[in-house]
């Protein structure tokens, strides 16, 4: 087909719709909000904007380039080749799900095989096959939260991350959801099971707590917090770190009746933040208000086994109004990342990445509090993460860490005011001993200078 311009059929097309001007098209959009000029510089030519962008990139410095124990839930792990070589294949380089999906039998079986791994670690009943991220699973957790039972109040604990909050905040502004926060215990980091107790009551729809969390703090008080929204008659979400479980019970063995997740862990490198892999997964009884697409296990008309999309809630299809999600696709290759790593992984294999990384946390918080003026801020046991208070300015030494080429710690005290001089640590398998070793070196010469 031929390119047709409409230039010269501009003023015949405007007197067709009853139009004067372009710009009648869009006088629905308020004056106010208009953008009159850009701010913009003058453009370059494809070859000095490629010389530009190289010239940007040379100032980025990889995880080998600088030594990182940022902690705040994204962190390095070592992702085998085996992974990196089926994602490179063909059939599977694409990170958007087939619309003849029956056509795509081997990429609807491997997602397939991906909810049942996530099912079983997760001890839930089923999983989707994958949302956006660990972030807008949790919103899209609060929504199904009130479809289960029509309350308006959704429970989160304080100590949950600042773009959680904000995102939250965005999923439950349409259908007038009340968050409310509960605190955490300043001693041991976990939530206050007090003002939990005072906070959930029968208007509550859903209780979410992450498990480790956001101090890397282990919650071991989940049987007492799951009887606390059972006897409320809401509905349990857990948040999980997945590498964790190699030491922790599934979030299905105490109770939880609805779990999410960042999936980045599982065979998928950092990238600047992106893209992520949502985890969700839910008991039996919830999967019709669960958000995205679940693929099944069916037969064909000659009695073989194939797989279809047993379960698409989205807006673009039949339930229109009545679906449960906007969410339009899945991160198929991220989650098929995850489904290659588990299976090279196998369970005895999480259980020693889990082992390592544990024990990693512990050897890295040792080491820092060996230095004059580091402590850690919380008494509850931690995973890979942890909160360091500093007896010094602790951006001032981050700052000095820097100029060694080491990243420390997160910064925590713009978001949590209480946690002046706190950085939050994280550390993982691809950290070694001599790794630390160095780093609390390091620390205890910029610390006294």
């Amino acid at each position: 087909m031929k390119f047709i311009p409409n230039a010269a059929l501009k003023d015949t097309m405007l007197k067709e719709i009853g139009l004067d001007d372009i710009d009648d098209l869009f006088s629905d959009i308020p004056n106010k909000i208009k953008i009159k000029d850009l701010d913009l510089p003058v453009g370059l030519s494809q070859q000095e904007t490629e010389q530009k962008l190289r010239e940007l990139a040379d100032k980025n410095r990889s995880f080998h380039d600088v030594l990182c124990f940022v902690g705040g839930g994204i962190k390095p792990h070592y992702i085998p080749s085996v992974v990196k070589s089926i994602l490179a294949r063909a059939e599977f380089y694409t990170a958007y799900t087939p619309y003849q999906s029956e056509a795509s039998q081997g990429f609807l079986q491997a997602m397939f095989e991906y909810q049942s791994m996530i099912a079983e670690v997760t001890g839930m009943n089923i999983a989707n096959a994958s949302l956006y991220d660990g972030v807008t699973a949790l919103g899209e957790a609060a929504l199904m939260c009130t479809r289960i039972n029509r309350k308006k109040t959704f429970v989160v604990p304080q100590n949950i991350s600042w773009e959680k909050k904000s995102v939250l905040k965005n999923y439950t502004r349409g259908p007038n959801l009340e968050i409310k926060e509960i605190p955490y215990d300043i001693t041991t980091g976990k939530i206050d099971l007090k003002q939990l107790k005072k906070h959930v009551d029968e208007n509550t729809t859903g209780v979410y707590i992450e498990n480790p969390n956001f101090f890397g703090v282990f919650e071991d008080d989940v049987d007492k917090i799951s009887k606390i929204v059972k006897d409320a008659g809401s509905v349990f979400v857990v948040g999980i770190d997945p590498i964790s479980f190699g030491v922790t019970k599934s979030p299905g063995d105490y109770g939880a009746d609805i779990v999410i997740g960042e999936g980045r862990a599982f065979g998928n490198p950092m990238d600047f933040g992106g893209s992520s892999l949502g985890v969700f997964a839910c008991k039996k009884e919830f999967l019709r208000n669960m958000p995205g697409r679940v693929i099944g296990l069916t037969k064909d008309k000659n009695g073989n086994h194939a797989f279809c999309m047993a379960l698409q809630t989205r807006e673009q299809h039949i339930r229109r109004g009545r679906a449960t999600s906007n969410i339009c696709t899945n991160e198929g290759l991220c989650a098929l990342a995850a489904g290659c790593y588990l299976s090279w992984l196998g369970g005895n294999g999480l259980e020693n990445l889990s082992n390592i990384n544990f024990e990693m946390g512990q050897k890295l918080a040792e080491g820092i509090e060996s230095v004059d003026g580091f402590k850690k801020m919380f008494n509850g046991v931690h995973f890979n993460e942890f909160v360091i208070r500093c007896s010094k300015d602790a951006n001032m030494i981050s700052k000095k860490l820097l100029k060694k080429g080491i990243q420390g710690g997160l910064l925590l005290d713009q978001w949590f005011p209480e946690l002046k001089n706190c950085m939050l640590f994280g550390v993982s398998e691809v950290h070694s001993d001599s790794d630390i070793e160095r780093f609390v070196s390091v620390l205890e010469e910029v610390s006294h200078v």
